[in-house]
């Protein structure tokens, strides 16, 4: 319900819906060289890599409890309600709402050399150094990928829609999971898709 732009000289314009993110007037916006959008907030990556928040506290707004955690970030990446953001060295730090994938505790231990990180709307999917895949937040979006895990080895790149992933490995292949209304389930077409 809000845009957010950033200007060539890294301050910040944004219009829209105030409680989702339209209203930035009480956030030092300068220098930003990356906003990530959730369903009803914004994030901002500063140059020196440190991140203000503004919008729904709700959806990500307020990033108050992990601040001091956030400090030399990469890239961020927003569900609809939550974020995840990607530090140098390859640590995870998320906040937001609990039913979107804020919670990582889970899986922390295993958020170690993260390379990418990808959401639905309801879940995160990081893709570790070593090619394999660590997953968190609501099991039916795509939060739970144990099913596959033996079968995440060498992913290249992940791809996202609502409530499934989508991943591309090396060898050409492609393995889903998620929700099957959204794409999870792609065992009809698995001798298509062997060798894209």
């Amino acid at each position: 319900d809000a845009f957010a732009a950033i200007l060539l000289d890294g301050s910040v314009v944004t219009w829209g819906d105030g409680g989702s993110g339209g209203d930035s007037c009480q956030v030092h916006l300068r220098s930003v060289r990356e906003i990530a959008a959730s369903g009803a907030a914004f994030a901002a990556i500063l140059a020196d890599g440190r991140v203000e928040t503004w919008g729904d506290d709700r959806y990500g707004g307020d990033c108050s409890s992990v601040k001091a955690q956030l400090l030399d970030v990469q890239t961020i990446c927003g569900s609809a309600g939550a974020f995840a953001a990607l530090r140098c060295g390859g640590s995870v730090v998320t906040w937001g709402g609990a039913d979107y994938g804020a919670d990582s505790s889970r899986v922390q231990g295993q958020l170690k050399k993260v390379q990418q990180i990808h959401s639905t709307f309801h879940a995160f999917a990081a893709i570790l150094e070593n090619g394999s895949v660590v997953c968190w937040g609501d099991a039916d979006s795509g939060g739970d990928c144990s099913s596959v895990s033996d079968q995440l080895v060498d992913v290249l790149h992940i791809s996202s829609t609502g409530g499934a992933f989508a991943a591309a490995l090396k060898d050409g292949s492609v393995i889903t999971w998620g929700n099957p209304e959204y794409g999870g389930d792609s065992s009809s077409v698995q001798h298509l898709i062997r060798c894209l």
